[in-house]
């Protein structure tokens, strides 16, 4: 199912109160906009960019979820002044409007119907939450590693064409030859995805081998590319009729 990210769910003169209270920030790849287990108190409006929110337990990380443009980071902690629950950190360059907690919570009170956006964040993150809890019992590895493809395709997704090397030359319209698809160009390895999915990286190649997604996906260095989102929401156990 897809959402409304939470900045494009506001009303124009919410997002100028949060243009005005906040600061801009460039954070570079790599950097922590937050650190797990921290008492920082600052909530994070993402611009551009993509971000990994992660945990580390006893030496292994798991991967929570993978936010972008118009998402919200940190607003756990703005709600119930707790502890960060996760790191979240930057997979590639973003530009986001940082604000502490107190002044987002102000702006939101003095806007009381924008507090449903911020509802309507926790509230997808409870369903993803659960939906995961589902796929693991009775055990479901297919449809946990399709569903986080599926997120990523519905967040960072564009459209791409490739060239099929077996295909007949292009004609003139320059649609002969090719096949279309969806390409993510943010830097997720497969061993992300399984952190993700809650499973090792050699069952992810495993299920990107076998059938209905054979051959239509690629998992590269900087991108992942889609042939087939069809073939996605089969695996999800979707009706795609």
């Amino acid at each position: 199912m897809e959402t409304t990210p939470f900045w494009d769910a506001l009303p124009e003169r919410v997002r100028e109160a949060l243009r005005r209270a906040g600061t801009p920030v460039v954070i570079r790849q790599g950097a922590f906009l937050t650190r797990e287990h921290t008492r920082a108190s600052q909530v994070f409006v993402l611009r551009t960019g993509a971000v990994k929110v992660w945990v580390d337990r006893d030496g292994e990380s798991a991967i929570l979820d993978v936010l972008g443009p118009g998402d919200l980071a940190g607003e756990l902690e703005a709600v119930d002044g707790g502890v960060r629950h996760a790191n979240v950190e930057a997979l590639t360059r973003v530009e986001a409007l940082v604000l502490p907690a107190s002044r987002f919570r102000s702006v939101l009170d003095d806007h009381p119907g924008s507090a449903w956006a911020v509802a309507a964040v926790l509230a997808e993150r409870l369903r993803d939450s659960n939906e995961l809890r589902v796929a693991h019992f009775p055990d479901d590895p297919e449809r946990r590693l399709a569903s986080r493809l599926l997120r990523l395709v519905s967040r960072f997704g564009s459209p791409v064409k490739e060239e099929r090397p077996d295909a007949v030359p292009a004609g003139a319209d320059g649609t002969a030859g090719e096949v279309g698809g969806v390409q993510v160009r943010i830097p997720l390895t497969q061993q992300d995805l399984g952190r993700w999915a809650g499973m090792g990286r050699r069952k992810v190649a495993q299920i990107l081998a076998a059938d209905p997604v054979r051959g239509g996906l690629t998992v590269a260095r900087s991108a992942i590319v889609v042939r087939s989102v069809d073939a996605l929401h089969r695996l999800a156990g979707h009706d795609t009729d």
